[in-house]
């Protein structure tokens, strides 16, 4: 519904209730009455837009304040019954019970606010989604996004359901895609691609979440602590983030990780086919890669660089950087020393 609709409808029934509210004890005609009713209505309509153009009100703060401030009343009711039990005139009563009132009131929403990064009882995630969506709630990374191996994860339906995306995390793409750096500029811009196609997936839910977590300055530690909150996991590419939220207890979706594990397992005795692109570190060594990056080592290649051929694996070595594959040509030139 358009929020003027709203506010035109408010202000008819503002303006209804001042007619039947407002001046009859004293006389005043009824087209008085309801012009101070729609002026009541108009007044609070401007403060509401006057409210919005300074700063936007997060549901979480806003939630956080509304608990503060019942949790206030409540406190101030069970002591101001309390104090009724002293044997004191009623305008002692009435006074301190308006002073508890205010007191608890402020201490609560005080609180409330200060706590709002752990306050979870909130409404934008309520799983009020469709039955064929998942309804896992994952908060996603800036690497994870610029990467792009996201998108087809997500087009696979290896990940469904709702991505959370920080206003903080696309802050820092916006800040990326404009930086002055044509390389890192061009990263920036793709992540915006792919974050735009992630929304036209109907497997996929994307929404921004507009709590900043002004109390921490880092990116990785407002993400660590957004997790927290909302219990859920990070889909990040940064290893210094996957380990930092891992030493905190929250559960990490790392895109790397999941390209190592499904690289093709090659075993010694098979054969691959490759193209030598560079030498090796041995006089008669090339170097080749496989589709996934793979780095395969050509025993005797140097003189088969840029000649696609067909070889055995004589061996797999696995190392920090990564898995070489070492491999021996069924058809090589003799070995030159």
């Amino acid at each position: 519904m358009d929020l003027r609709f709203v506010r035109i409808g408010f202000l008819i029934i503002s303006a209804i209730l001042g007619s039947q509210l407002v001046g009859q004890a004293v006389g005043w005609p009824f087209a008085l009455r309801l012009l101070v009713g729609a002026a009541a209505g108009a007044i609070l309509i401007l403060i509401e837009a006057a409210i919005h153009r300074v700063g936007r009100v997060s549901i979480r703060g806003f939630s956080a304040a509304v608990f503060g401030l019942l949790f206030g009343l409540i406190m101030a009711k069970l002591v101001s019954d309390a104090v009724a039990l002293i044997p004191l005139d009623l305008g002692t009563v009435a006074t301190v019970r308006v002073a508890l009132t205010w007191a608890f009131c402020y201490l609560g929403m005080v609180m409330a606010l200060r706590g709002r990064d752990e306050f979870s009882v909130i409404i934008p995630y309520v799983r009020l989604v469709r039955h064929d969506r998942g309804e896992e709630l994952r908060l996603v990374d800036t690497s994870a996004i610029i990467d792009g191996r996201l998108l087809d994860l997500c087009q696979t339906r290896f990940i469904e359901g709702r991505l959370i995306i920080p206003r903080f995390v696309l802050k820092e793409l916006q800040a990326v895609a404009d930086s002055s750096d044509p390389i890192k500029r061009s990263r920036g811009r793709r992540g915006l691609e792919v974050l735009k196609q992630l929304q036209s997936l109907a497997t996929i839910d994307v929404k921004i979440h507009e709590e900043d977590l002004p109390g921490i300055a880092e990116i990785d530690a407002k993400l660590v602590k957004l997790a927290q909150v909302l219990g859920t996991r990070v889909i990040t590419n940064d290893y210094n983030l996957n380990k930092v939220a891992e030493l905190q207890g929250v559960g990490v979706l790392n895109v790397n990780e999941l390209a190592q594990a499904l690289r093709p397992v090659v075993l010694p005795g098979e054969t691959l086919e490759v193209k030598p692109i560079k030498e090796g570190k041995e006089h008669h060594q090339a170097v080749a890669y496989l589709d996934d990056g793979t780095m395969v080592v050509v025993e005797n290649g140097r003189a088969l660089i840029g000649q696609s051929i067909r070889g055995l694996v004589t061996s797999v070595l696995q190392t920090a950087a990564g898995r070489m594959v070492f491999v021996r040509p069924e058809t090589a030139p003799p070995l030159k020393r």
